[in-house]
Protein backbone atom coordinates (compact mmCIF):
# COMPACT_ATOMS: atom_id res chain seq x y z
CA UNK A 1 0.00 0.00 0.00
CA UNK A 2 1.32 3.45 -0.45
CA UNK A 3 1.88 5.82 2.36
CA UNK A 4 -0.62 8.53 1.48
CA UNK A 5 -3.93 9.50 2.97
CA UNK A 6 -5.73 9.35 -0.26
CA UNK A 7 -8.00 6.41 -0.80
CA UNK A 8 -6.39 3.38 -1.48
CA UNK A 9 -7.42 0.66 -4.45
CA UNK A 10 -6.21 -2.30 -3.27
CA UNK A 11 -7.56 -4.93 -6.23
CA UNK A 12 -9.63 -4.50 -9.69
CA UNK A 13 -12.65 -4.80 -7.63
CA UNK A 14 -11.54 -1.87 -5.47
CA UNK A 15 -11.42 -0.25 -8.70
CA UNK A 16 -14.86 -0.93 -10.10
CA UNK A 17 -16.15 0.28 -7.09
CA UNK A 18 -14.45 2.97 -6.96
CA UNK A 19 -15.14 4.39 -10.24
CA UNK A 20 -18.63 3.00 -10.34
CA UNK A 21 -19.76 4.47 -6.85
CA UNK A 22 -18.49 8.00 -7.82
CA UNK A 23 -19.60 10.31 -9.89
CA UNK A 24 -16.03 12.09 -10.65
CA UNK A 25 -12.96 9.94 -9.74
CA UNK A 26 -9.41 11.17 -10.47
CA UNK A 27 -6.32 7.95 -9.31
CA UNK A 28 -2.78 8.18 -9.58
CA UNK A 29 -1.40 4.53 -10.35
CA UNK A 30 2.67 4.69 -8.88
CA UNK A 31 5.02 4.36 -6.69
CA UNK A 32 6.80 6.50 -3.61
CA UNK A 33 8.78 7.90 -6.20
CA UNK A 34 9.91 11.32 -7.24
CA UNK A 35 7.45 11.69 -9.76
CA UNK A 36 4.66 10.13 -8.01
CA UNK A 37 5.32 12.00 -4.74
CA UNK A 38 4.62 15.71 -6.08
CA UNK A 39 1.14 13.80 -7.64
CA UNK A 40 0.23 12.51 -4.50
CA UNK A 41 0.98 15.72 -2.35
CA UNK A 42 -1.23 17.57 -5.05
CA UNK A 43 -4.03 15.21 -4.88
CA UNK A 44 -3.84 15.45 -1.10
CA UNK A 45 -4.64 19.50 -0.80
CA UNK A 46 -6.95 19.04 -3.77
CA UNK A 47 -9.24 16.46 -1.68
CA UNK A 48 -10.81 20.03 -0.11
CA UNK A 49 -11.27 22.21 -2.77
CA UNK A 50 -12.90 19.62 -4.87
CA UNK A 51 -14.84 17.42 -2.96
CA UNK A 52 -17.11 16.36 -5.52
CA UNK A 53 -13.87 14.73 -6.81
CA UNK A 54 -12.95 11.19 -5.63
CA UNK A 55 -8.93 10.92 -4.99
CA UNK A 56 -7.55 7.69 -5.09
CA UNK A 57 -4.04 5.69 -5.39
CA UNK A 58 -2.65 2.44 -6.84
CA UNK A 59 0.07 0.87 -6.21
CA UNK A 60 1.39 0.00 -9.95
CA UNK A 61 3.22 -3.04 -9.24
CA UNK A 62 0.50 -5.01 -8.06
CA UNK A 63 -1.12 -7.26 -10.44
CA UNK A 64 -4.66 -6.04 -10.88
CA UNK A 65 -3.13 -2.68 -11.56
CA UNK A 66 -3.43 -3.67 -15.06
CA UNK A 67 -6.48 -2.22 -15.10
CA UNK A 68 -4.55 0.84 -15.55
CA UNK A 69 -1.44 -0.27 -17.22
CA UNK A 70 -3.00 -2.32 -19.68
CA UNK A 71 -5.67 0.51 -20.48
CA UNK A 72 -5.85 1.83 -24.57
CA UNK A 73 -5.56 5.28 -23.19
CA UNK A 74 -2.42 3.99 -21.67
CA UNK A 75 -0.74 2.80 -24.47
CA UNK A 76 1.69 5.41 -25.01
CA UNK A 77 2.88 6.25 -21.64
CA UNK A 78 6.91 6.22 -20.78
CA UNK A 79 6.66 7.66 -17.20
CA UNK A 80 5.84 6.79 -14.01
CA UNK A 81 2.51 8.09 -12.71
CA UNK A 82 -0.01 6.97 -14.63
CA UNK A 83 -2.74 9.53 -13.72
CA UNK A 84 -6.39 8.42 -14.82
CA UNK A 85 -9.82 10.75 -14.50
CA UNK A 86 -12.93 9.18 -14.77
CA UNK A 87 -16.25 10.70 -15.07
CA UNK A 88 -19.63 8.28 -14.60
CA UNK A 89 -17.19 5.14 -15.26
CA UNK A 90 -15.44 6.19 -17.69
CA UNK A 91 -12.11 7.69 -19.03
CA UNK A 92 -12.37 10.84 -19.53
CA UNK A 93 -8.68 11.95 -19.37
CA UNK A 94 -5.50 10.44 -18.78
CA UNK A 95 -2.10 11.38 -18.52
CA UNK A 96 1.80 9.71 -17.71
CA UNK A 97 4.67 11.04 -15.68
CA UNK A 98 4.13 14.09 -12.91
CA UNK A 99 1.91 16.63 -12.64
CA UNK A 100 1.96 20.27 -10.92
CA UNK A 101 -1.19 21.31 -8.96
CA UNK A 102 -2.02 23.92 -11.24
CA UNK A 103 -2.00 21.22 -14.41
CA UNK A 104 -4.17 18.73 -12.04
CA UNK A 105 -6.59 21.79 -11.29
CA UNK A 106 -6.98 22.52 -15.22
CA UNK A 107 -7.98 19.01 -15.73
CA UNK A 108 -10.41 18.29 -13.13
CA UNK A 109 -11.76 21.93 -14.28
CA UNK A 110 -11.99 20.44 -17.72
CA UNK A 111 -13.11 17.25 -17.48
CA UNK A 112 -14.79 16.48 -14.21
Amino acid sequence: MLHTSLEHILSKSDFQKVIEGNESVMICCGRMGPMCIPVYEAMTKLKEKYKNVTFADMEFDIPDAKVIRNAPEAKNFMGLPFTFFYKKGETVHATSSILSQTQIEDILDKYL
